[in-house]
């Protein structure tokens, strides 16, 4: 059921989007990918699902979440006789990050209509700024991909230039105030993860899930082209109700639609789909 939630006099100013699964790398593949093979290089083997599990937080803490997880955790005691340290944490993320830099390069390709959709929201005078878990150099490289790609956003900001990443607010924060933008009820959060639904939820910004390009369909283009249409539609439908159990105000296929779902003359609008009760505590933090 669609419902329709107007923003009484407060235009939307700003979009605040997550990177793999979103803007670039359709289907969040890259990172995926990675954290599997990090694992299997220690004859610990992580499914696809555990490795996509914790996507959207700090590439360091995903790491750490994927050690906790009781499977994982099993095979760690029975490969190495003991549970793992900090220490075992600390050289696994040293491992992680060269293989992340040499794969980044070939998974950073722009998500058809995205460059379409950033021009649409310009014309409107919405700023674009962008957030994600990956580290500085990471970023670096994913934005020079982007760039060749015709996307190249307004301000940028990864975990690392922050206390604490994703679900804590503070990458929002950090670019509301490089953007100059205000009230946090003038700018949308975009992403494919449960964490950045909870950042932004966090932040008291507006939120919304992406389904189709995102992290939890986890498909690639072809993949999930490749797919029956009834299957494409399960596996749409079951990510859009983990978005919005999490807390996301709306949720669409891809970035590409969000254009055409929000409007930011006064009185601003926002097509609310399937708002679920657990956002009415957002809505009675903003006054409506």
């Amino acid at each position: 059921m669609r419902q329709e939630q107007r923003f009484p006099g407060v235009p939307i100013k700003a979009v605040i989007s997550d990177l793999a699964g979103t803007t670039v790398d359709f289907g969040s593949c890259a990172p995926a990918g990675a954290f599997v093979e990090l694992f299997a290089r220690h004859n610990i083997q992580a499914t696809a699902a555990e490795a996509r599990g914790p996507m959207g937080i700090h590439k360091r803490d995903h790491i750490r979440t994927m050690l906790d997880m009781p499977t994982l955790s099993k095979q760690w005691i029975g490969v190495h006789g003991k549970a793992w340290t900090e220490r075992d944490l600390d050289d696994l993320y040293e491992e992680f990050i060269p293989m992340t830099l040499e794969a980044l390069p070939r998974y950073s390709r722009v998500i058809p209509g995205i460059v379409e959709a950033v021009g649409k929201l310009r014309a409107q005078g919405v700023k674009i700024g962008v957030s994600t878990g990956y580290n500085n150099e990471m970023l670096r490289i994913v934005l020079e991909k982007a760039a060749e790609g015709g996307f190249v956003p307004d301000a940028a900001i990864c975990a690392a230039d922050v206390p604490k990443g994703r679900p804590a607010p503070w990458m929002i924060f950090r670019l509301m105030e490089v953007l100059d933008v205000y009230p946090p009820t003038a700018v949308i959060k975009i992403g494919d993860t449960i964490a950045d639904i909870e950042d932004g939820r966090n932040a008291g910004v507006w939120t919304v899930g992406v389904t189709r390009t995102g992290n939890l369909v986890g498909l690639t283009e072809a993949e999930l082209n490749a797919l029956a249409p009834d299957e494409q539609a399960r596996r749409i439908a079951a990510a859009r109700e983990q978005l919005l159990a999490a807390g996301a105000h709306c949720v669409v296929d891809s970035f590409a639609d969000l254009p055409d779902r929000i409007a930011t003359r006064v009185p601003s609008r926002f097509g609310v789909e399937g708002l679920s009760e657990k956002n009415q505590d957002l809505q009675d933090l903003c006054g409506y």
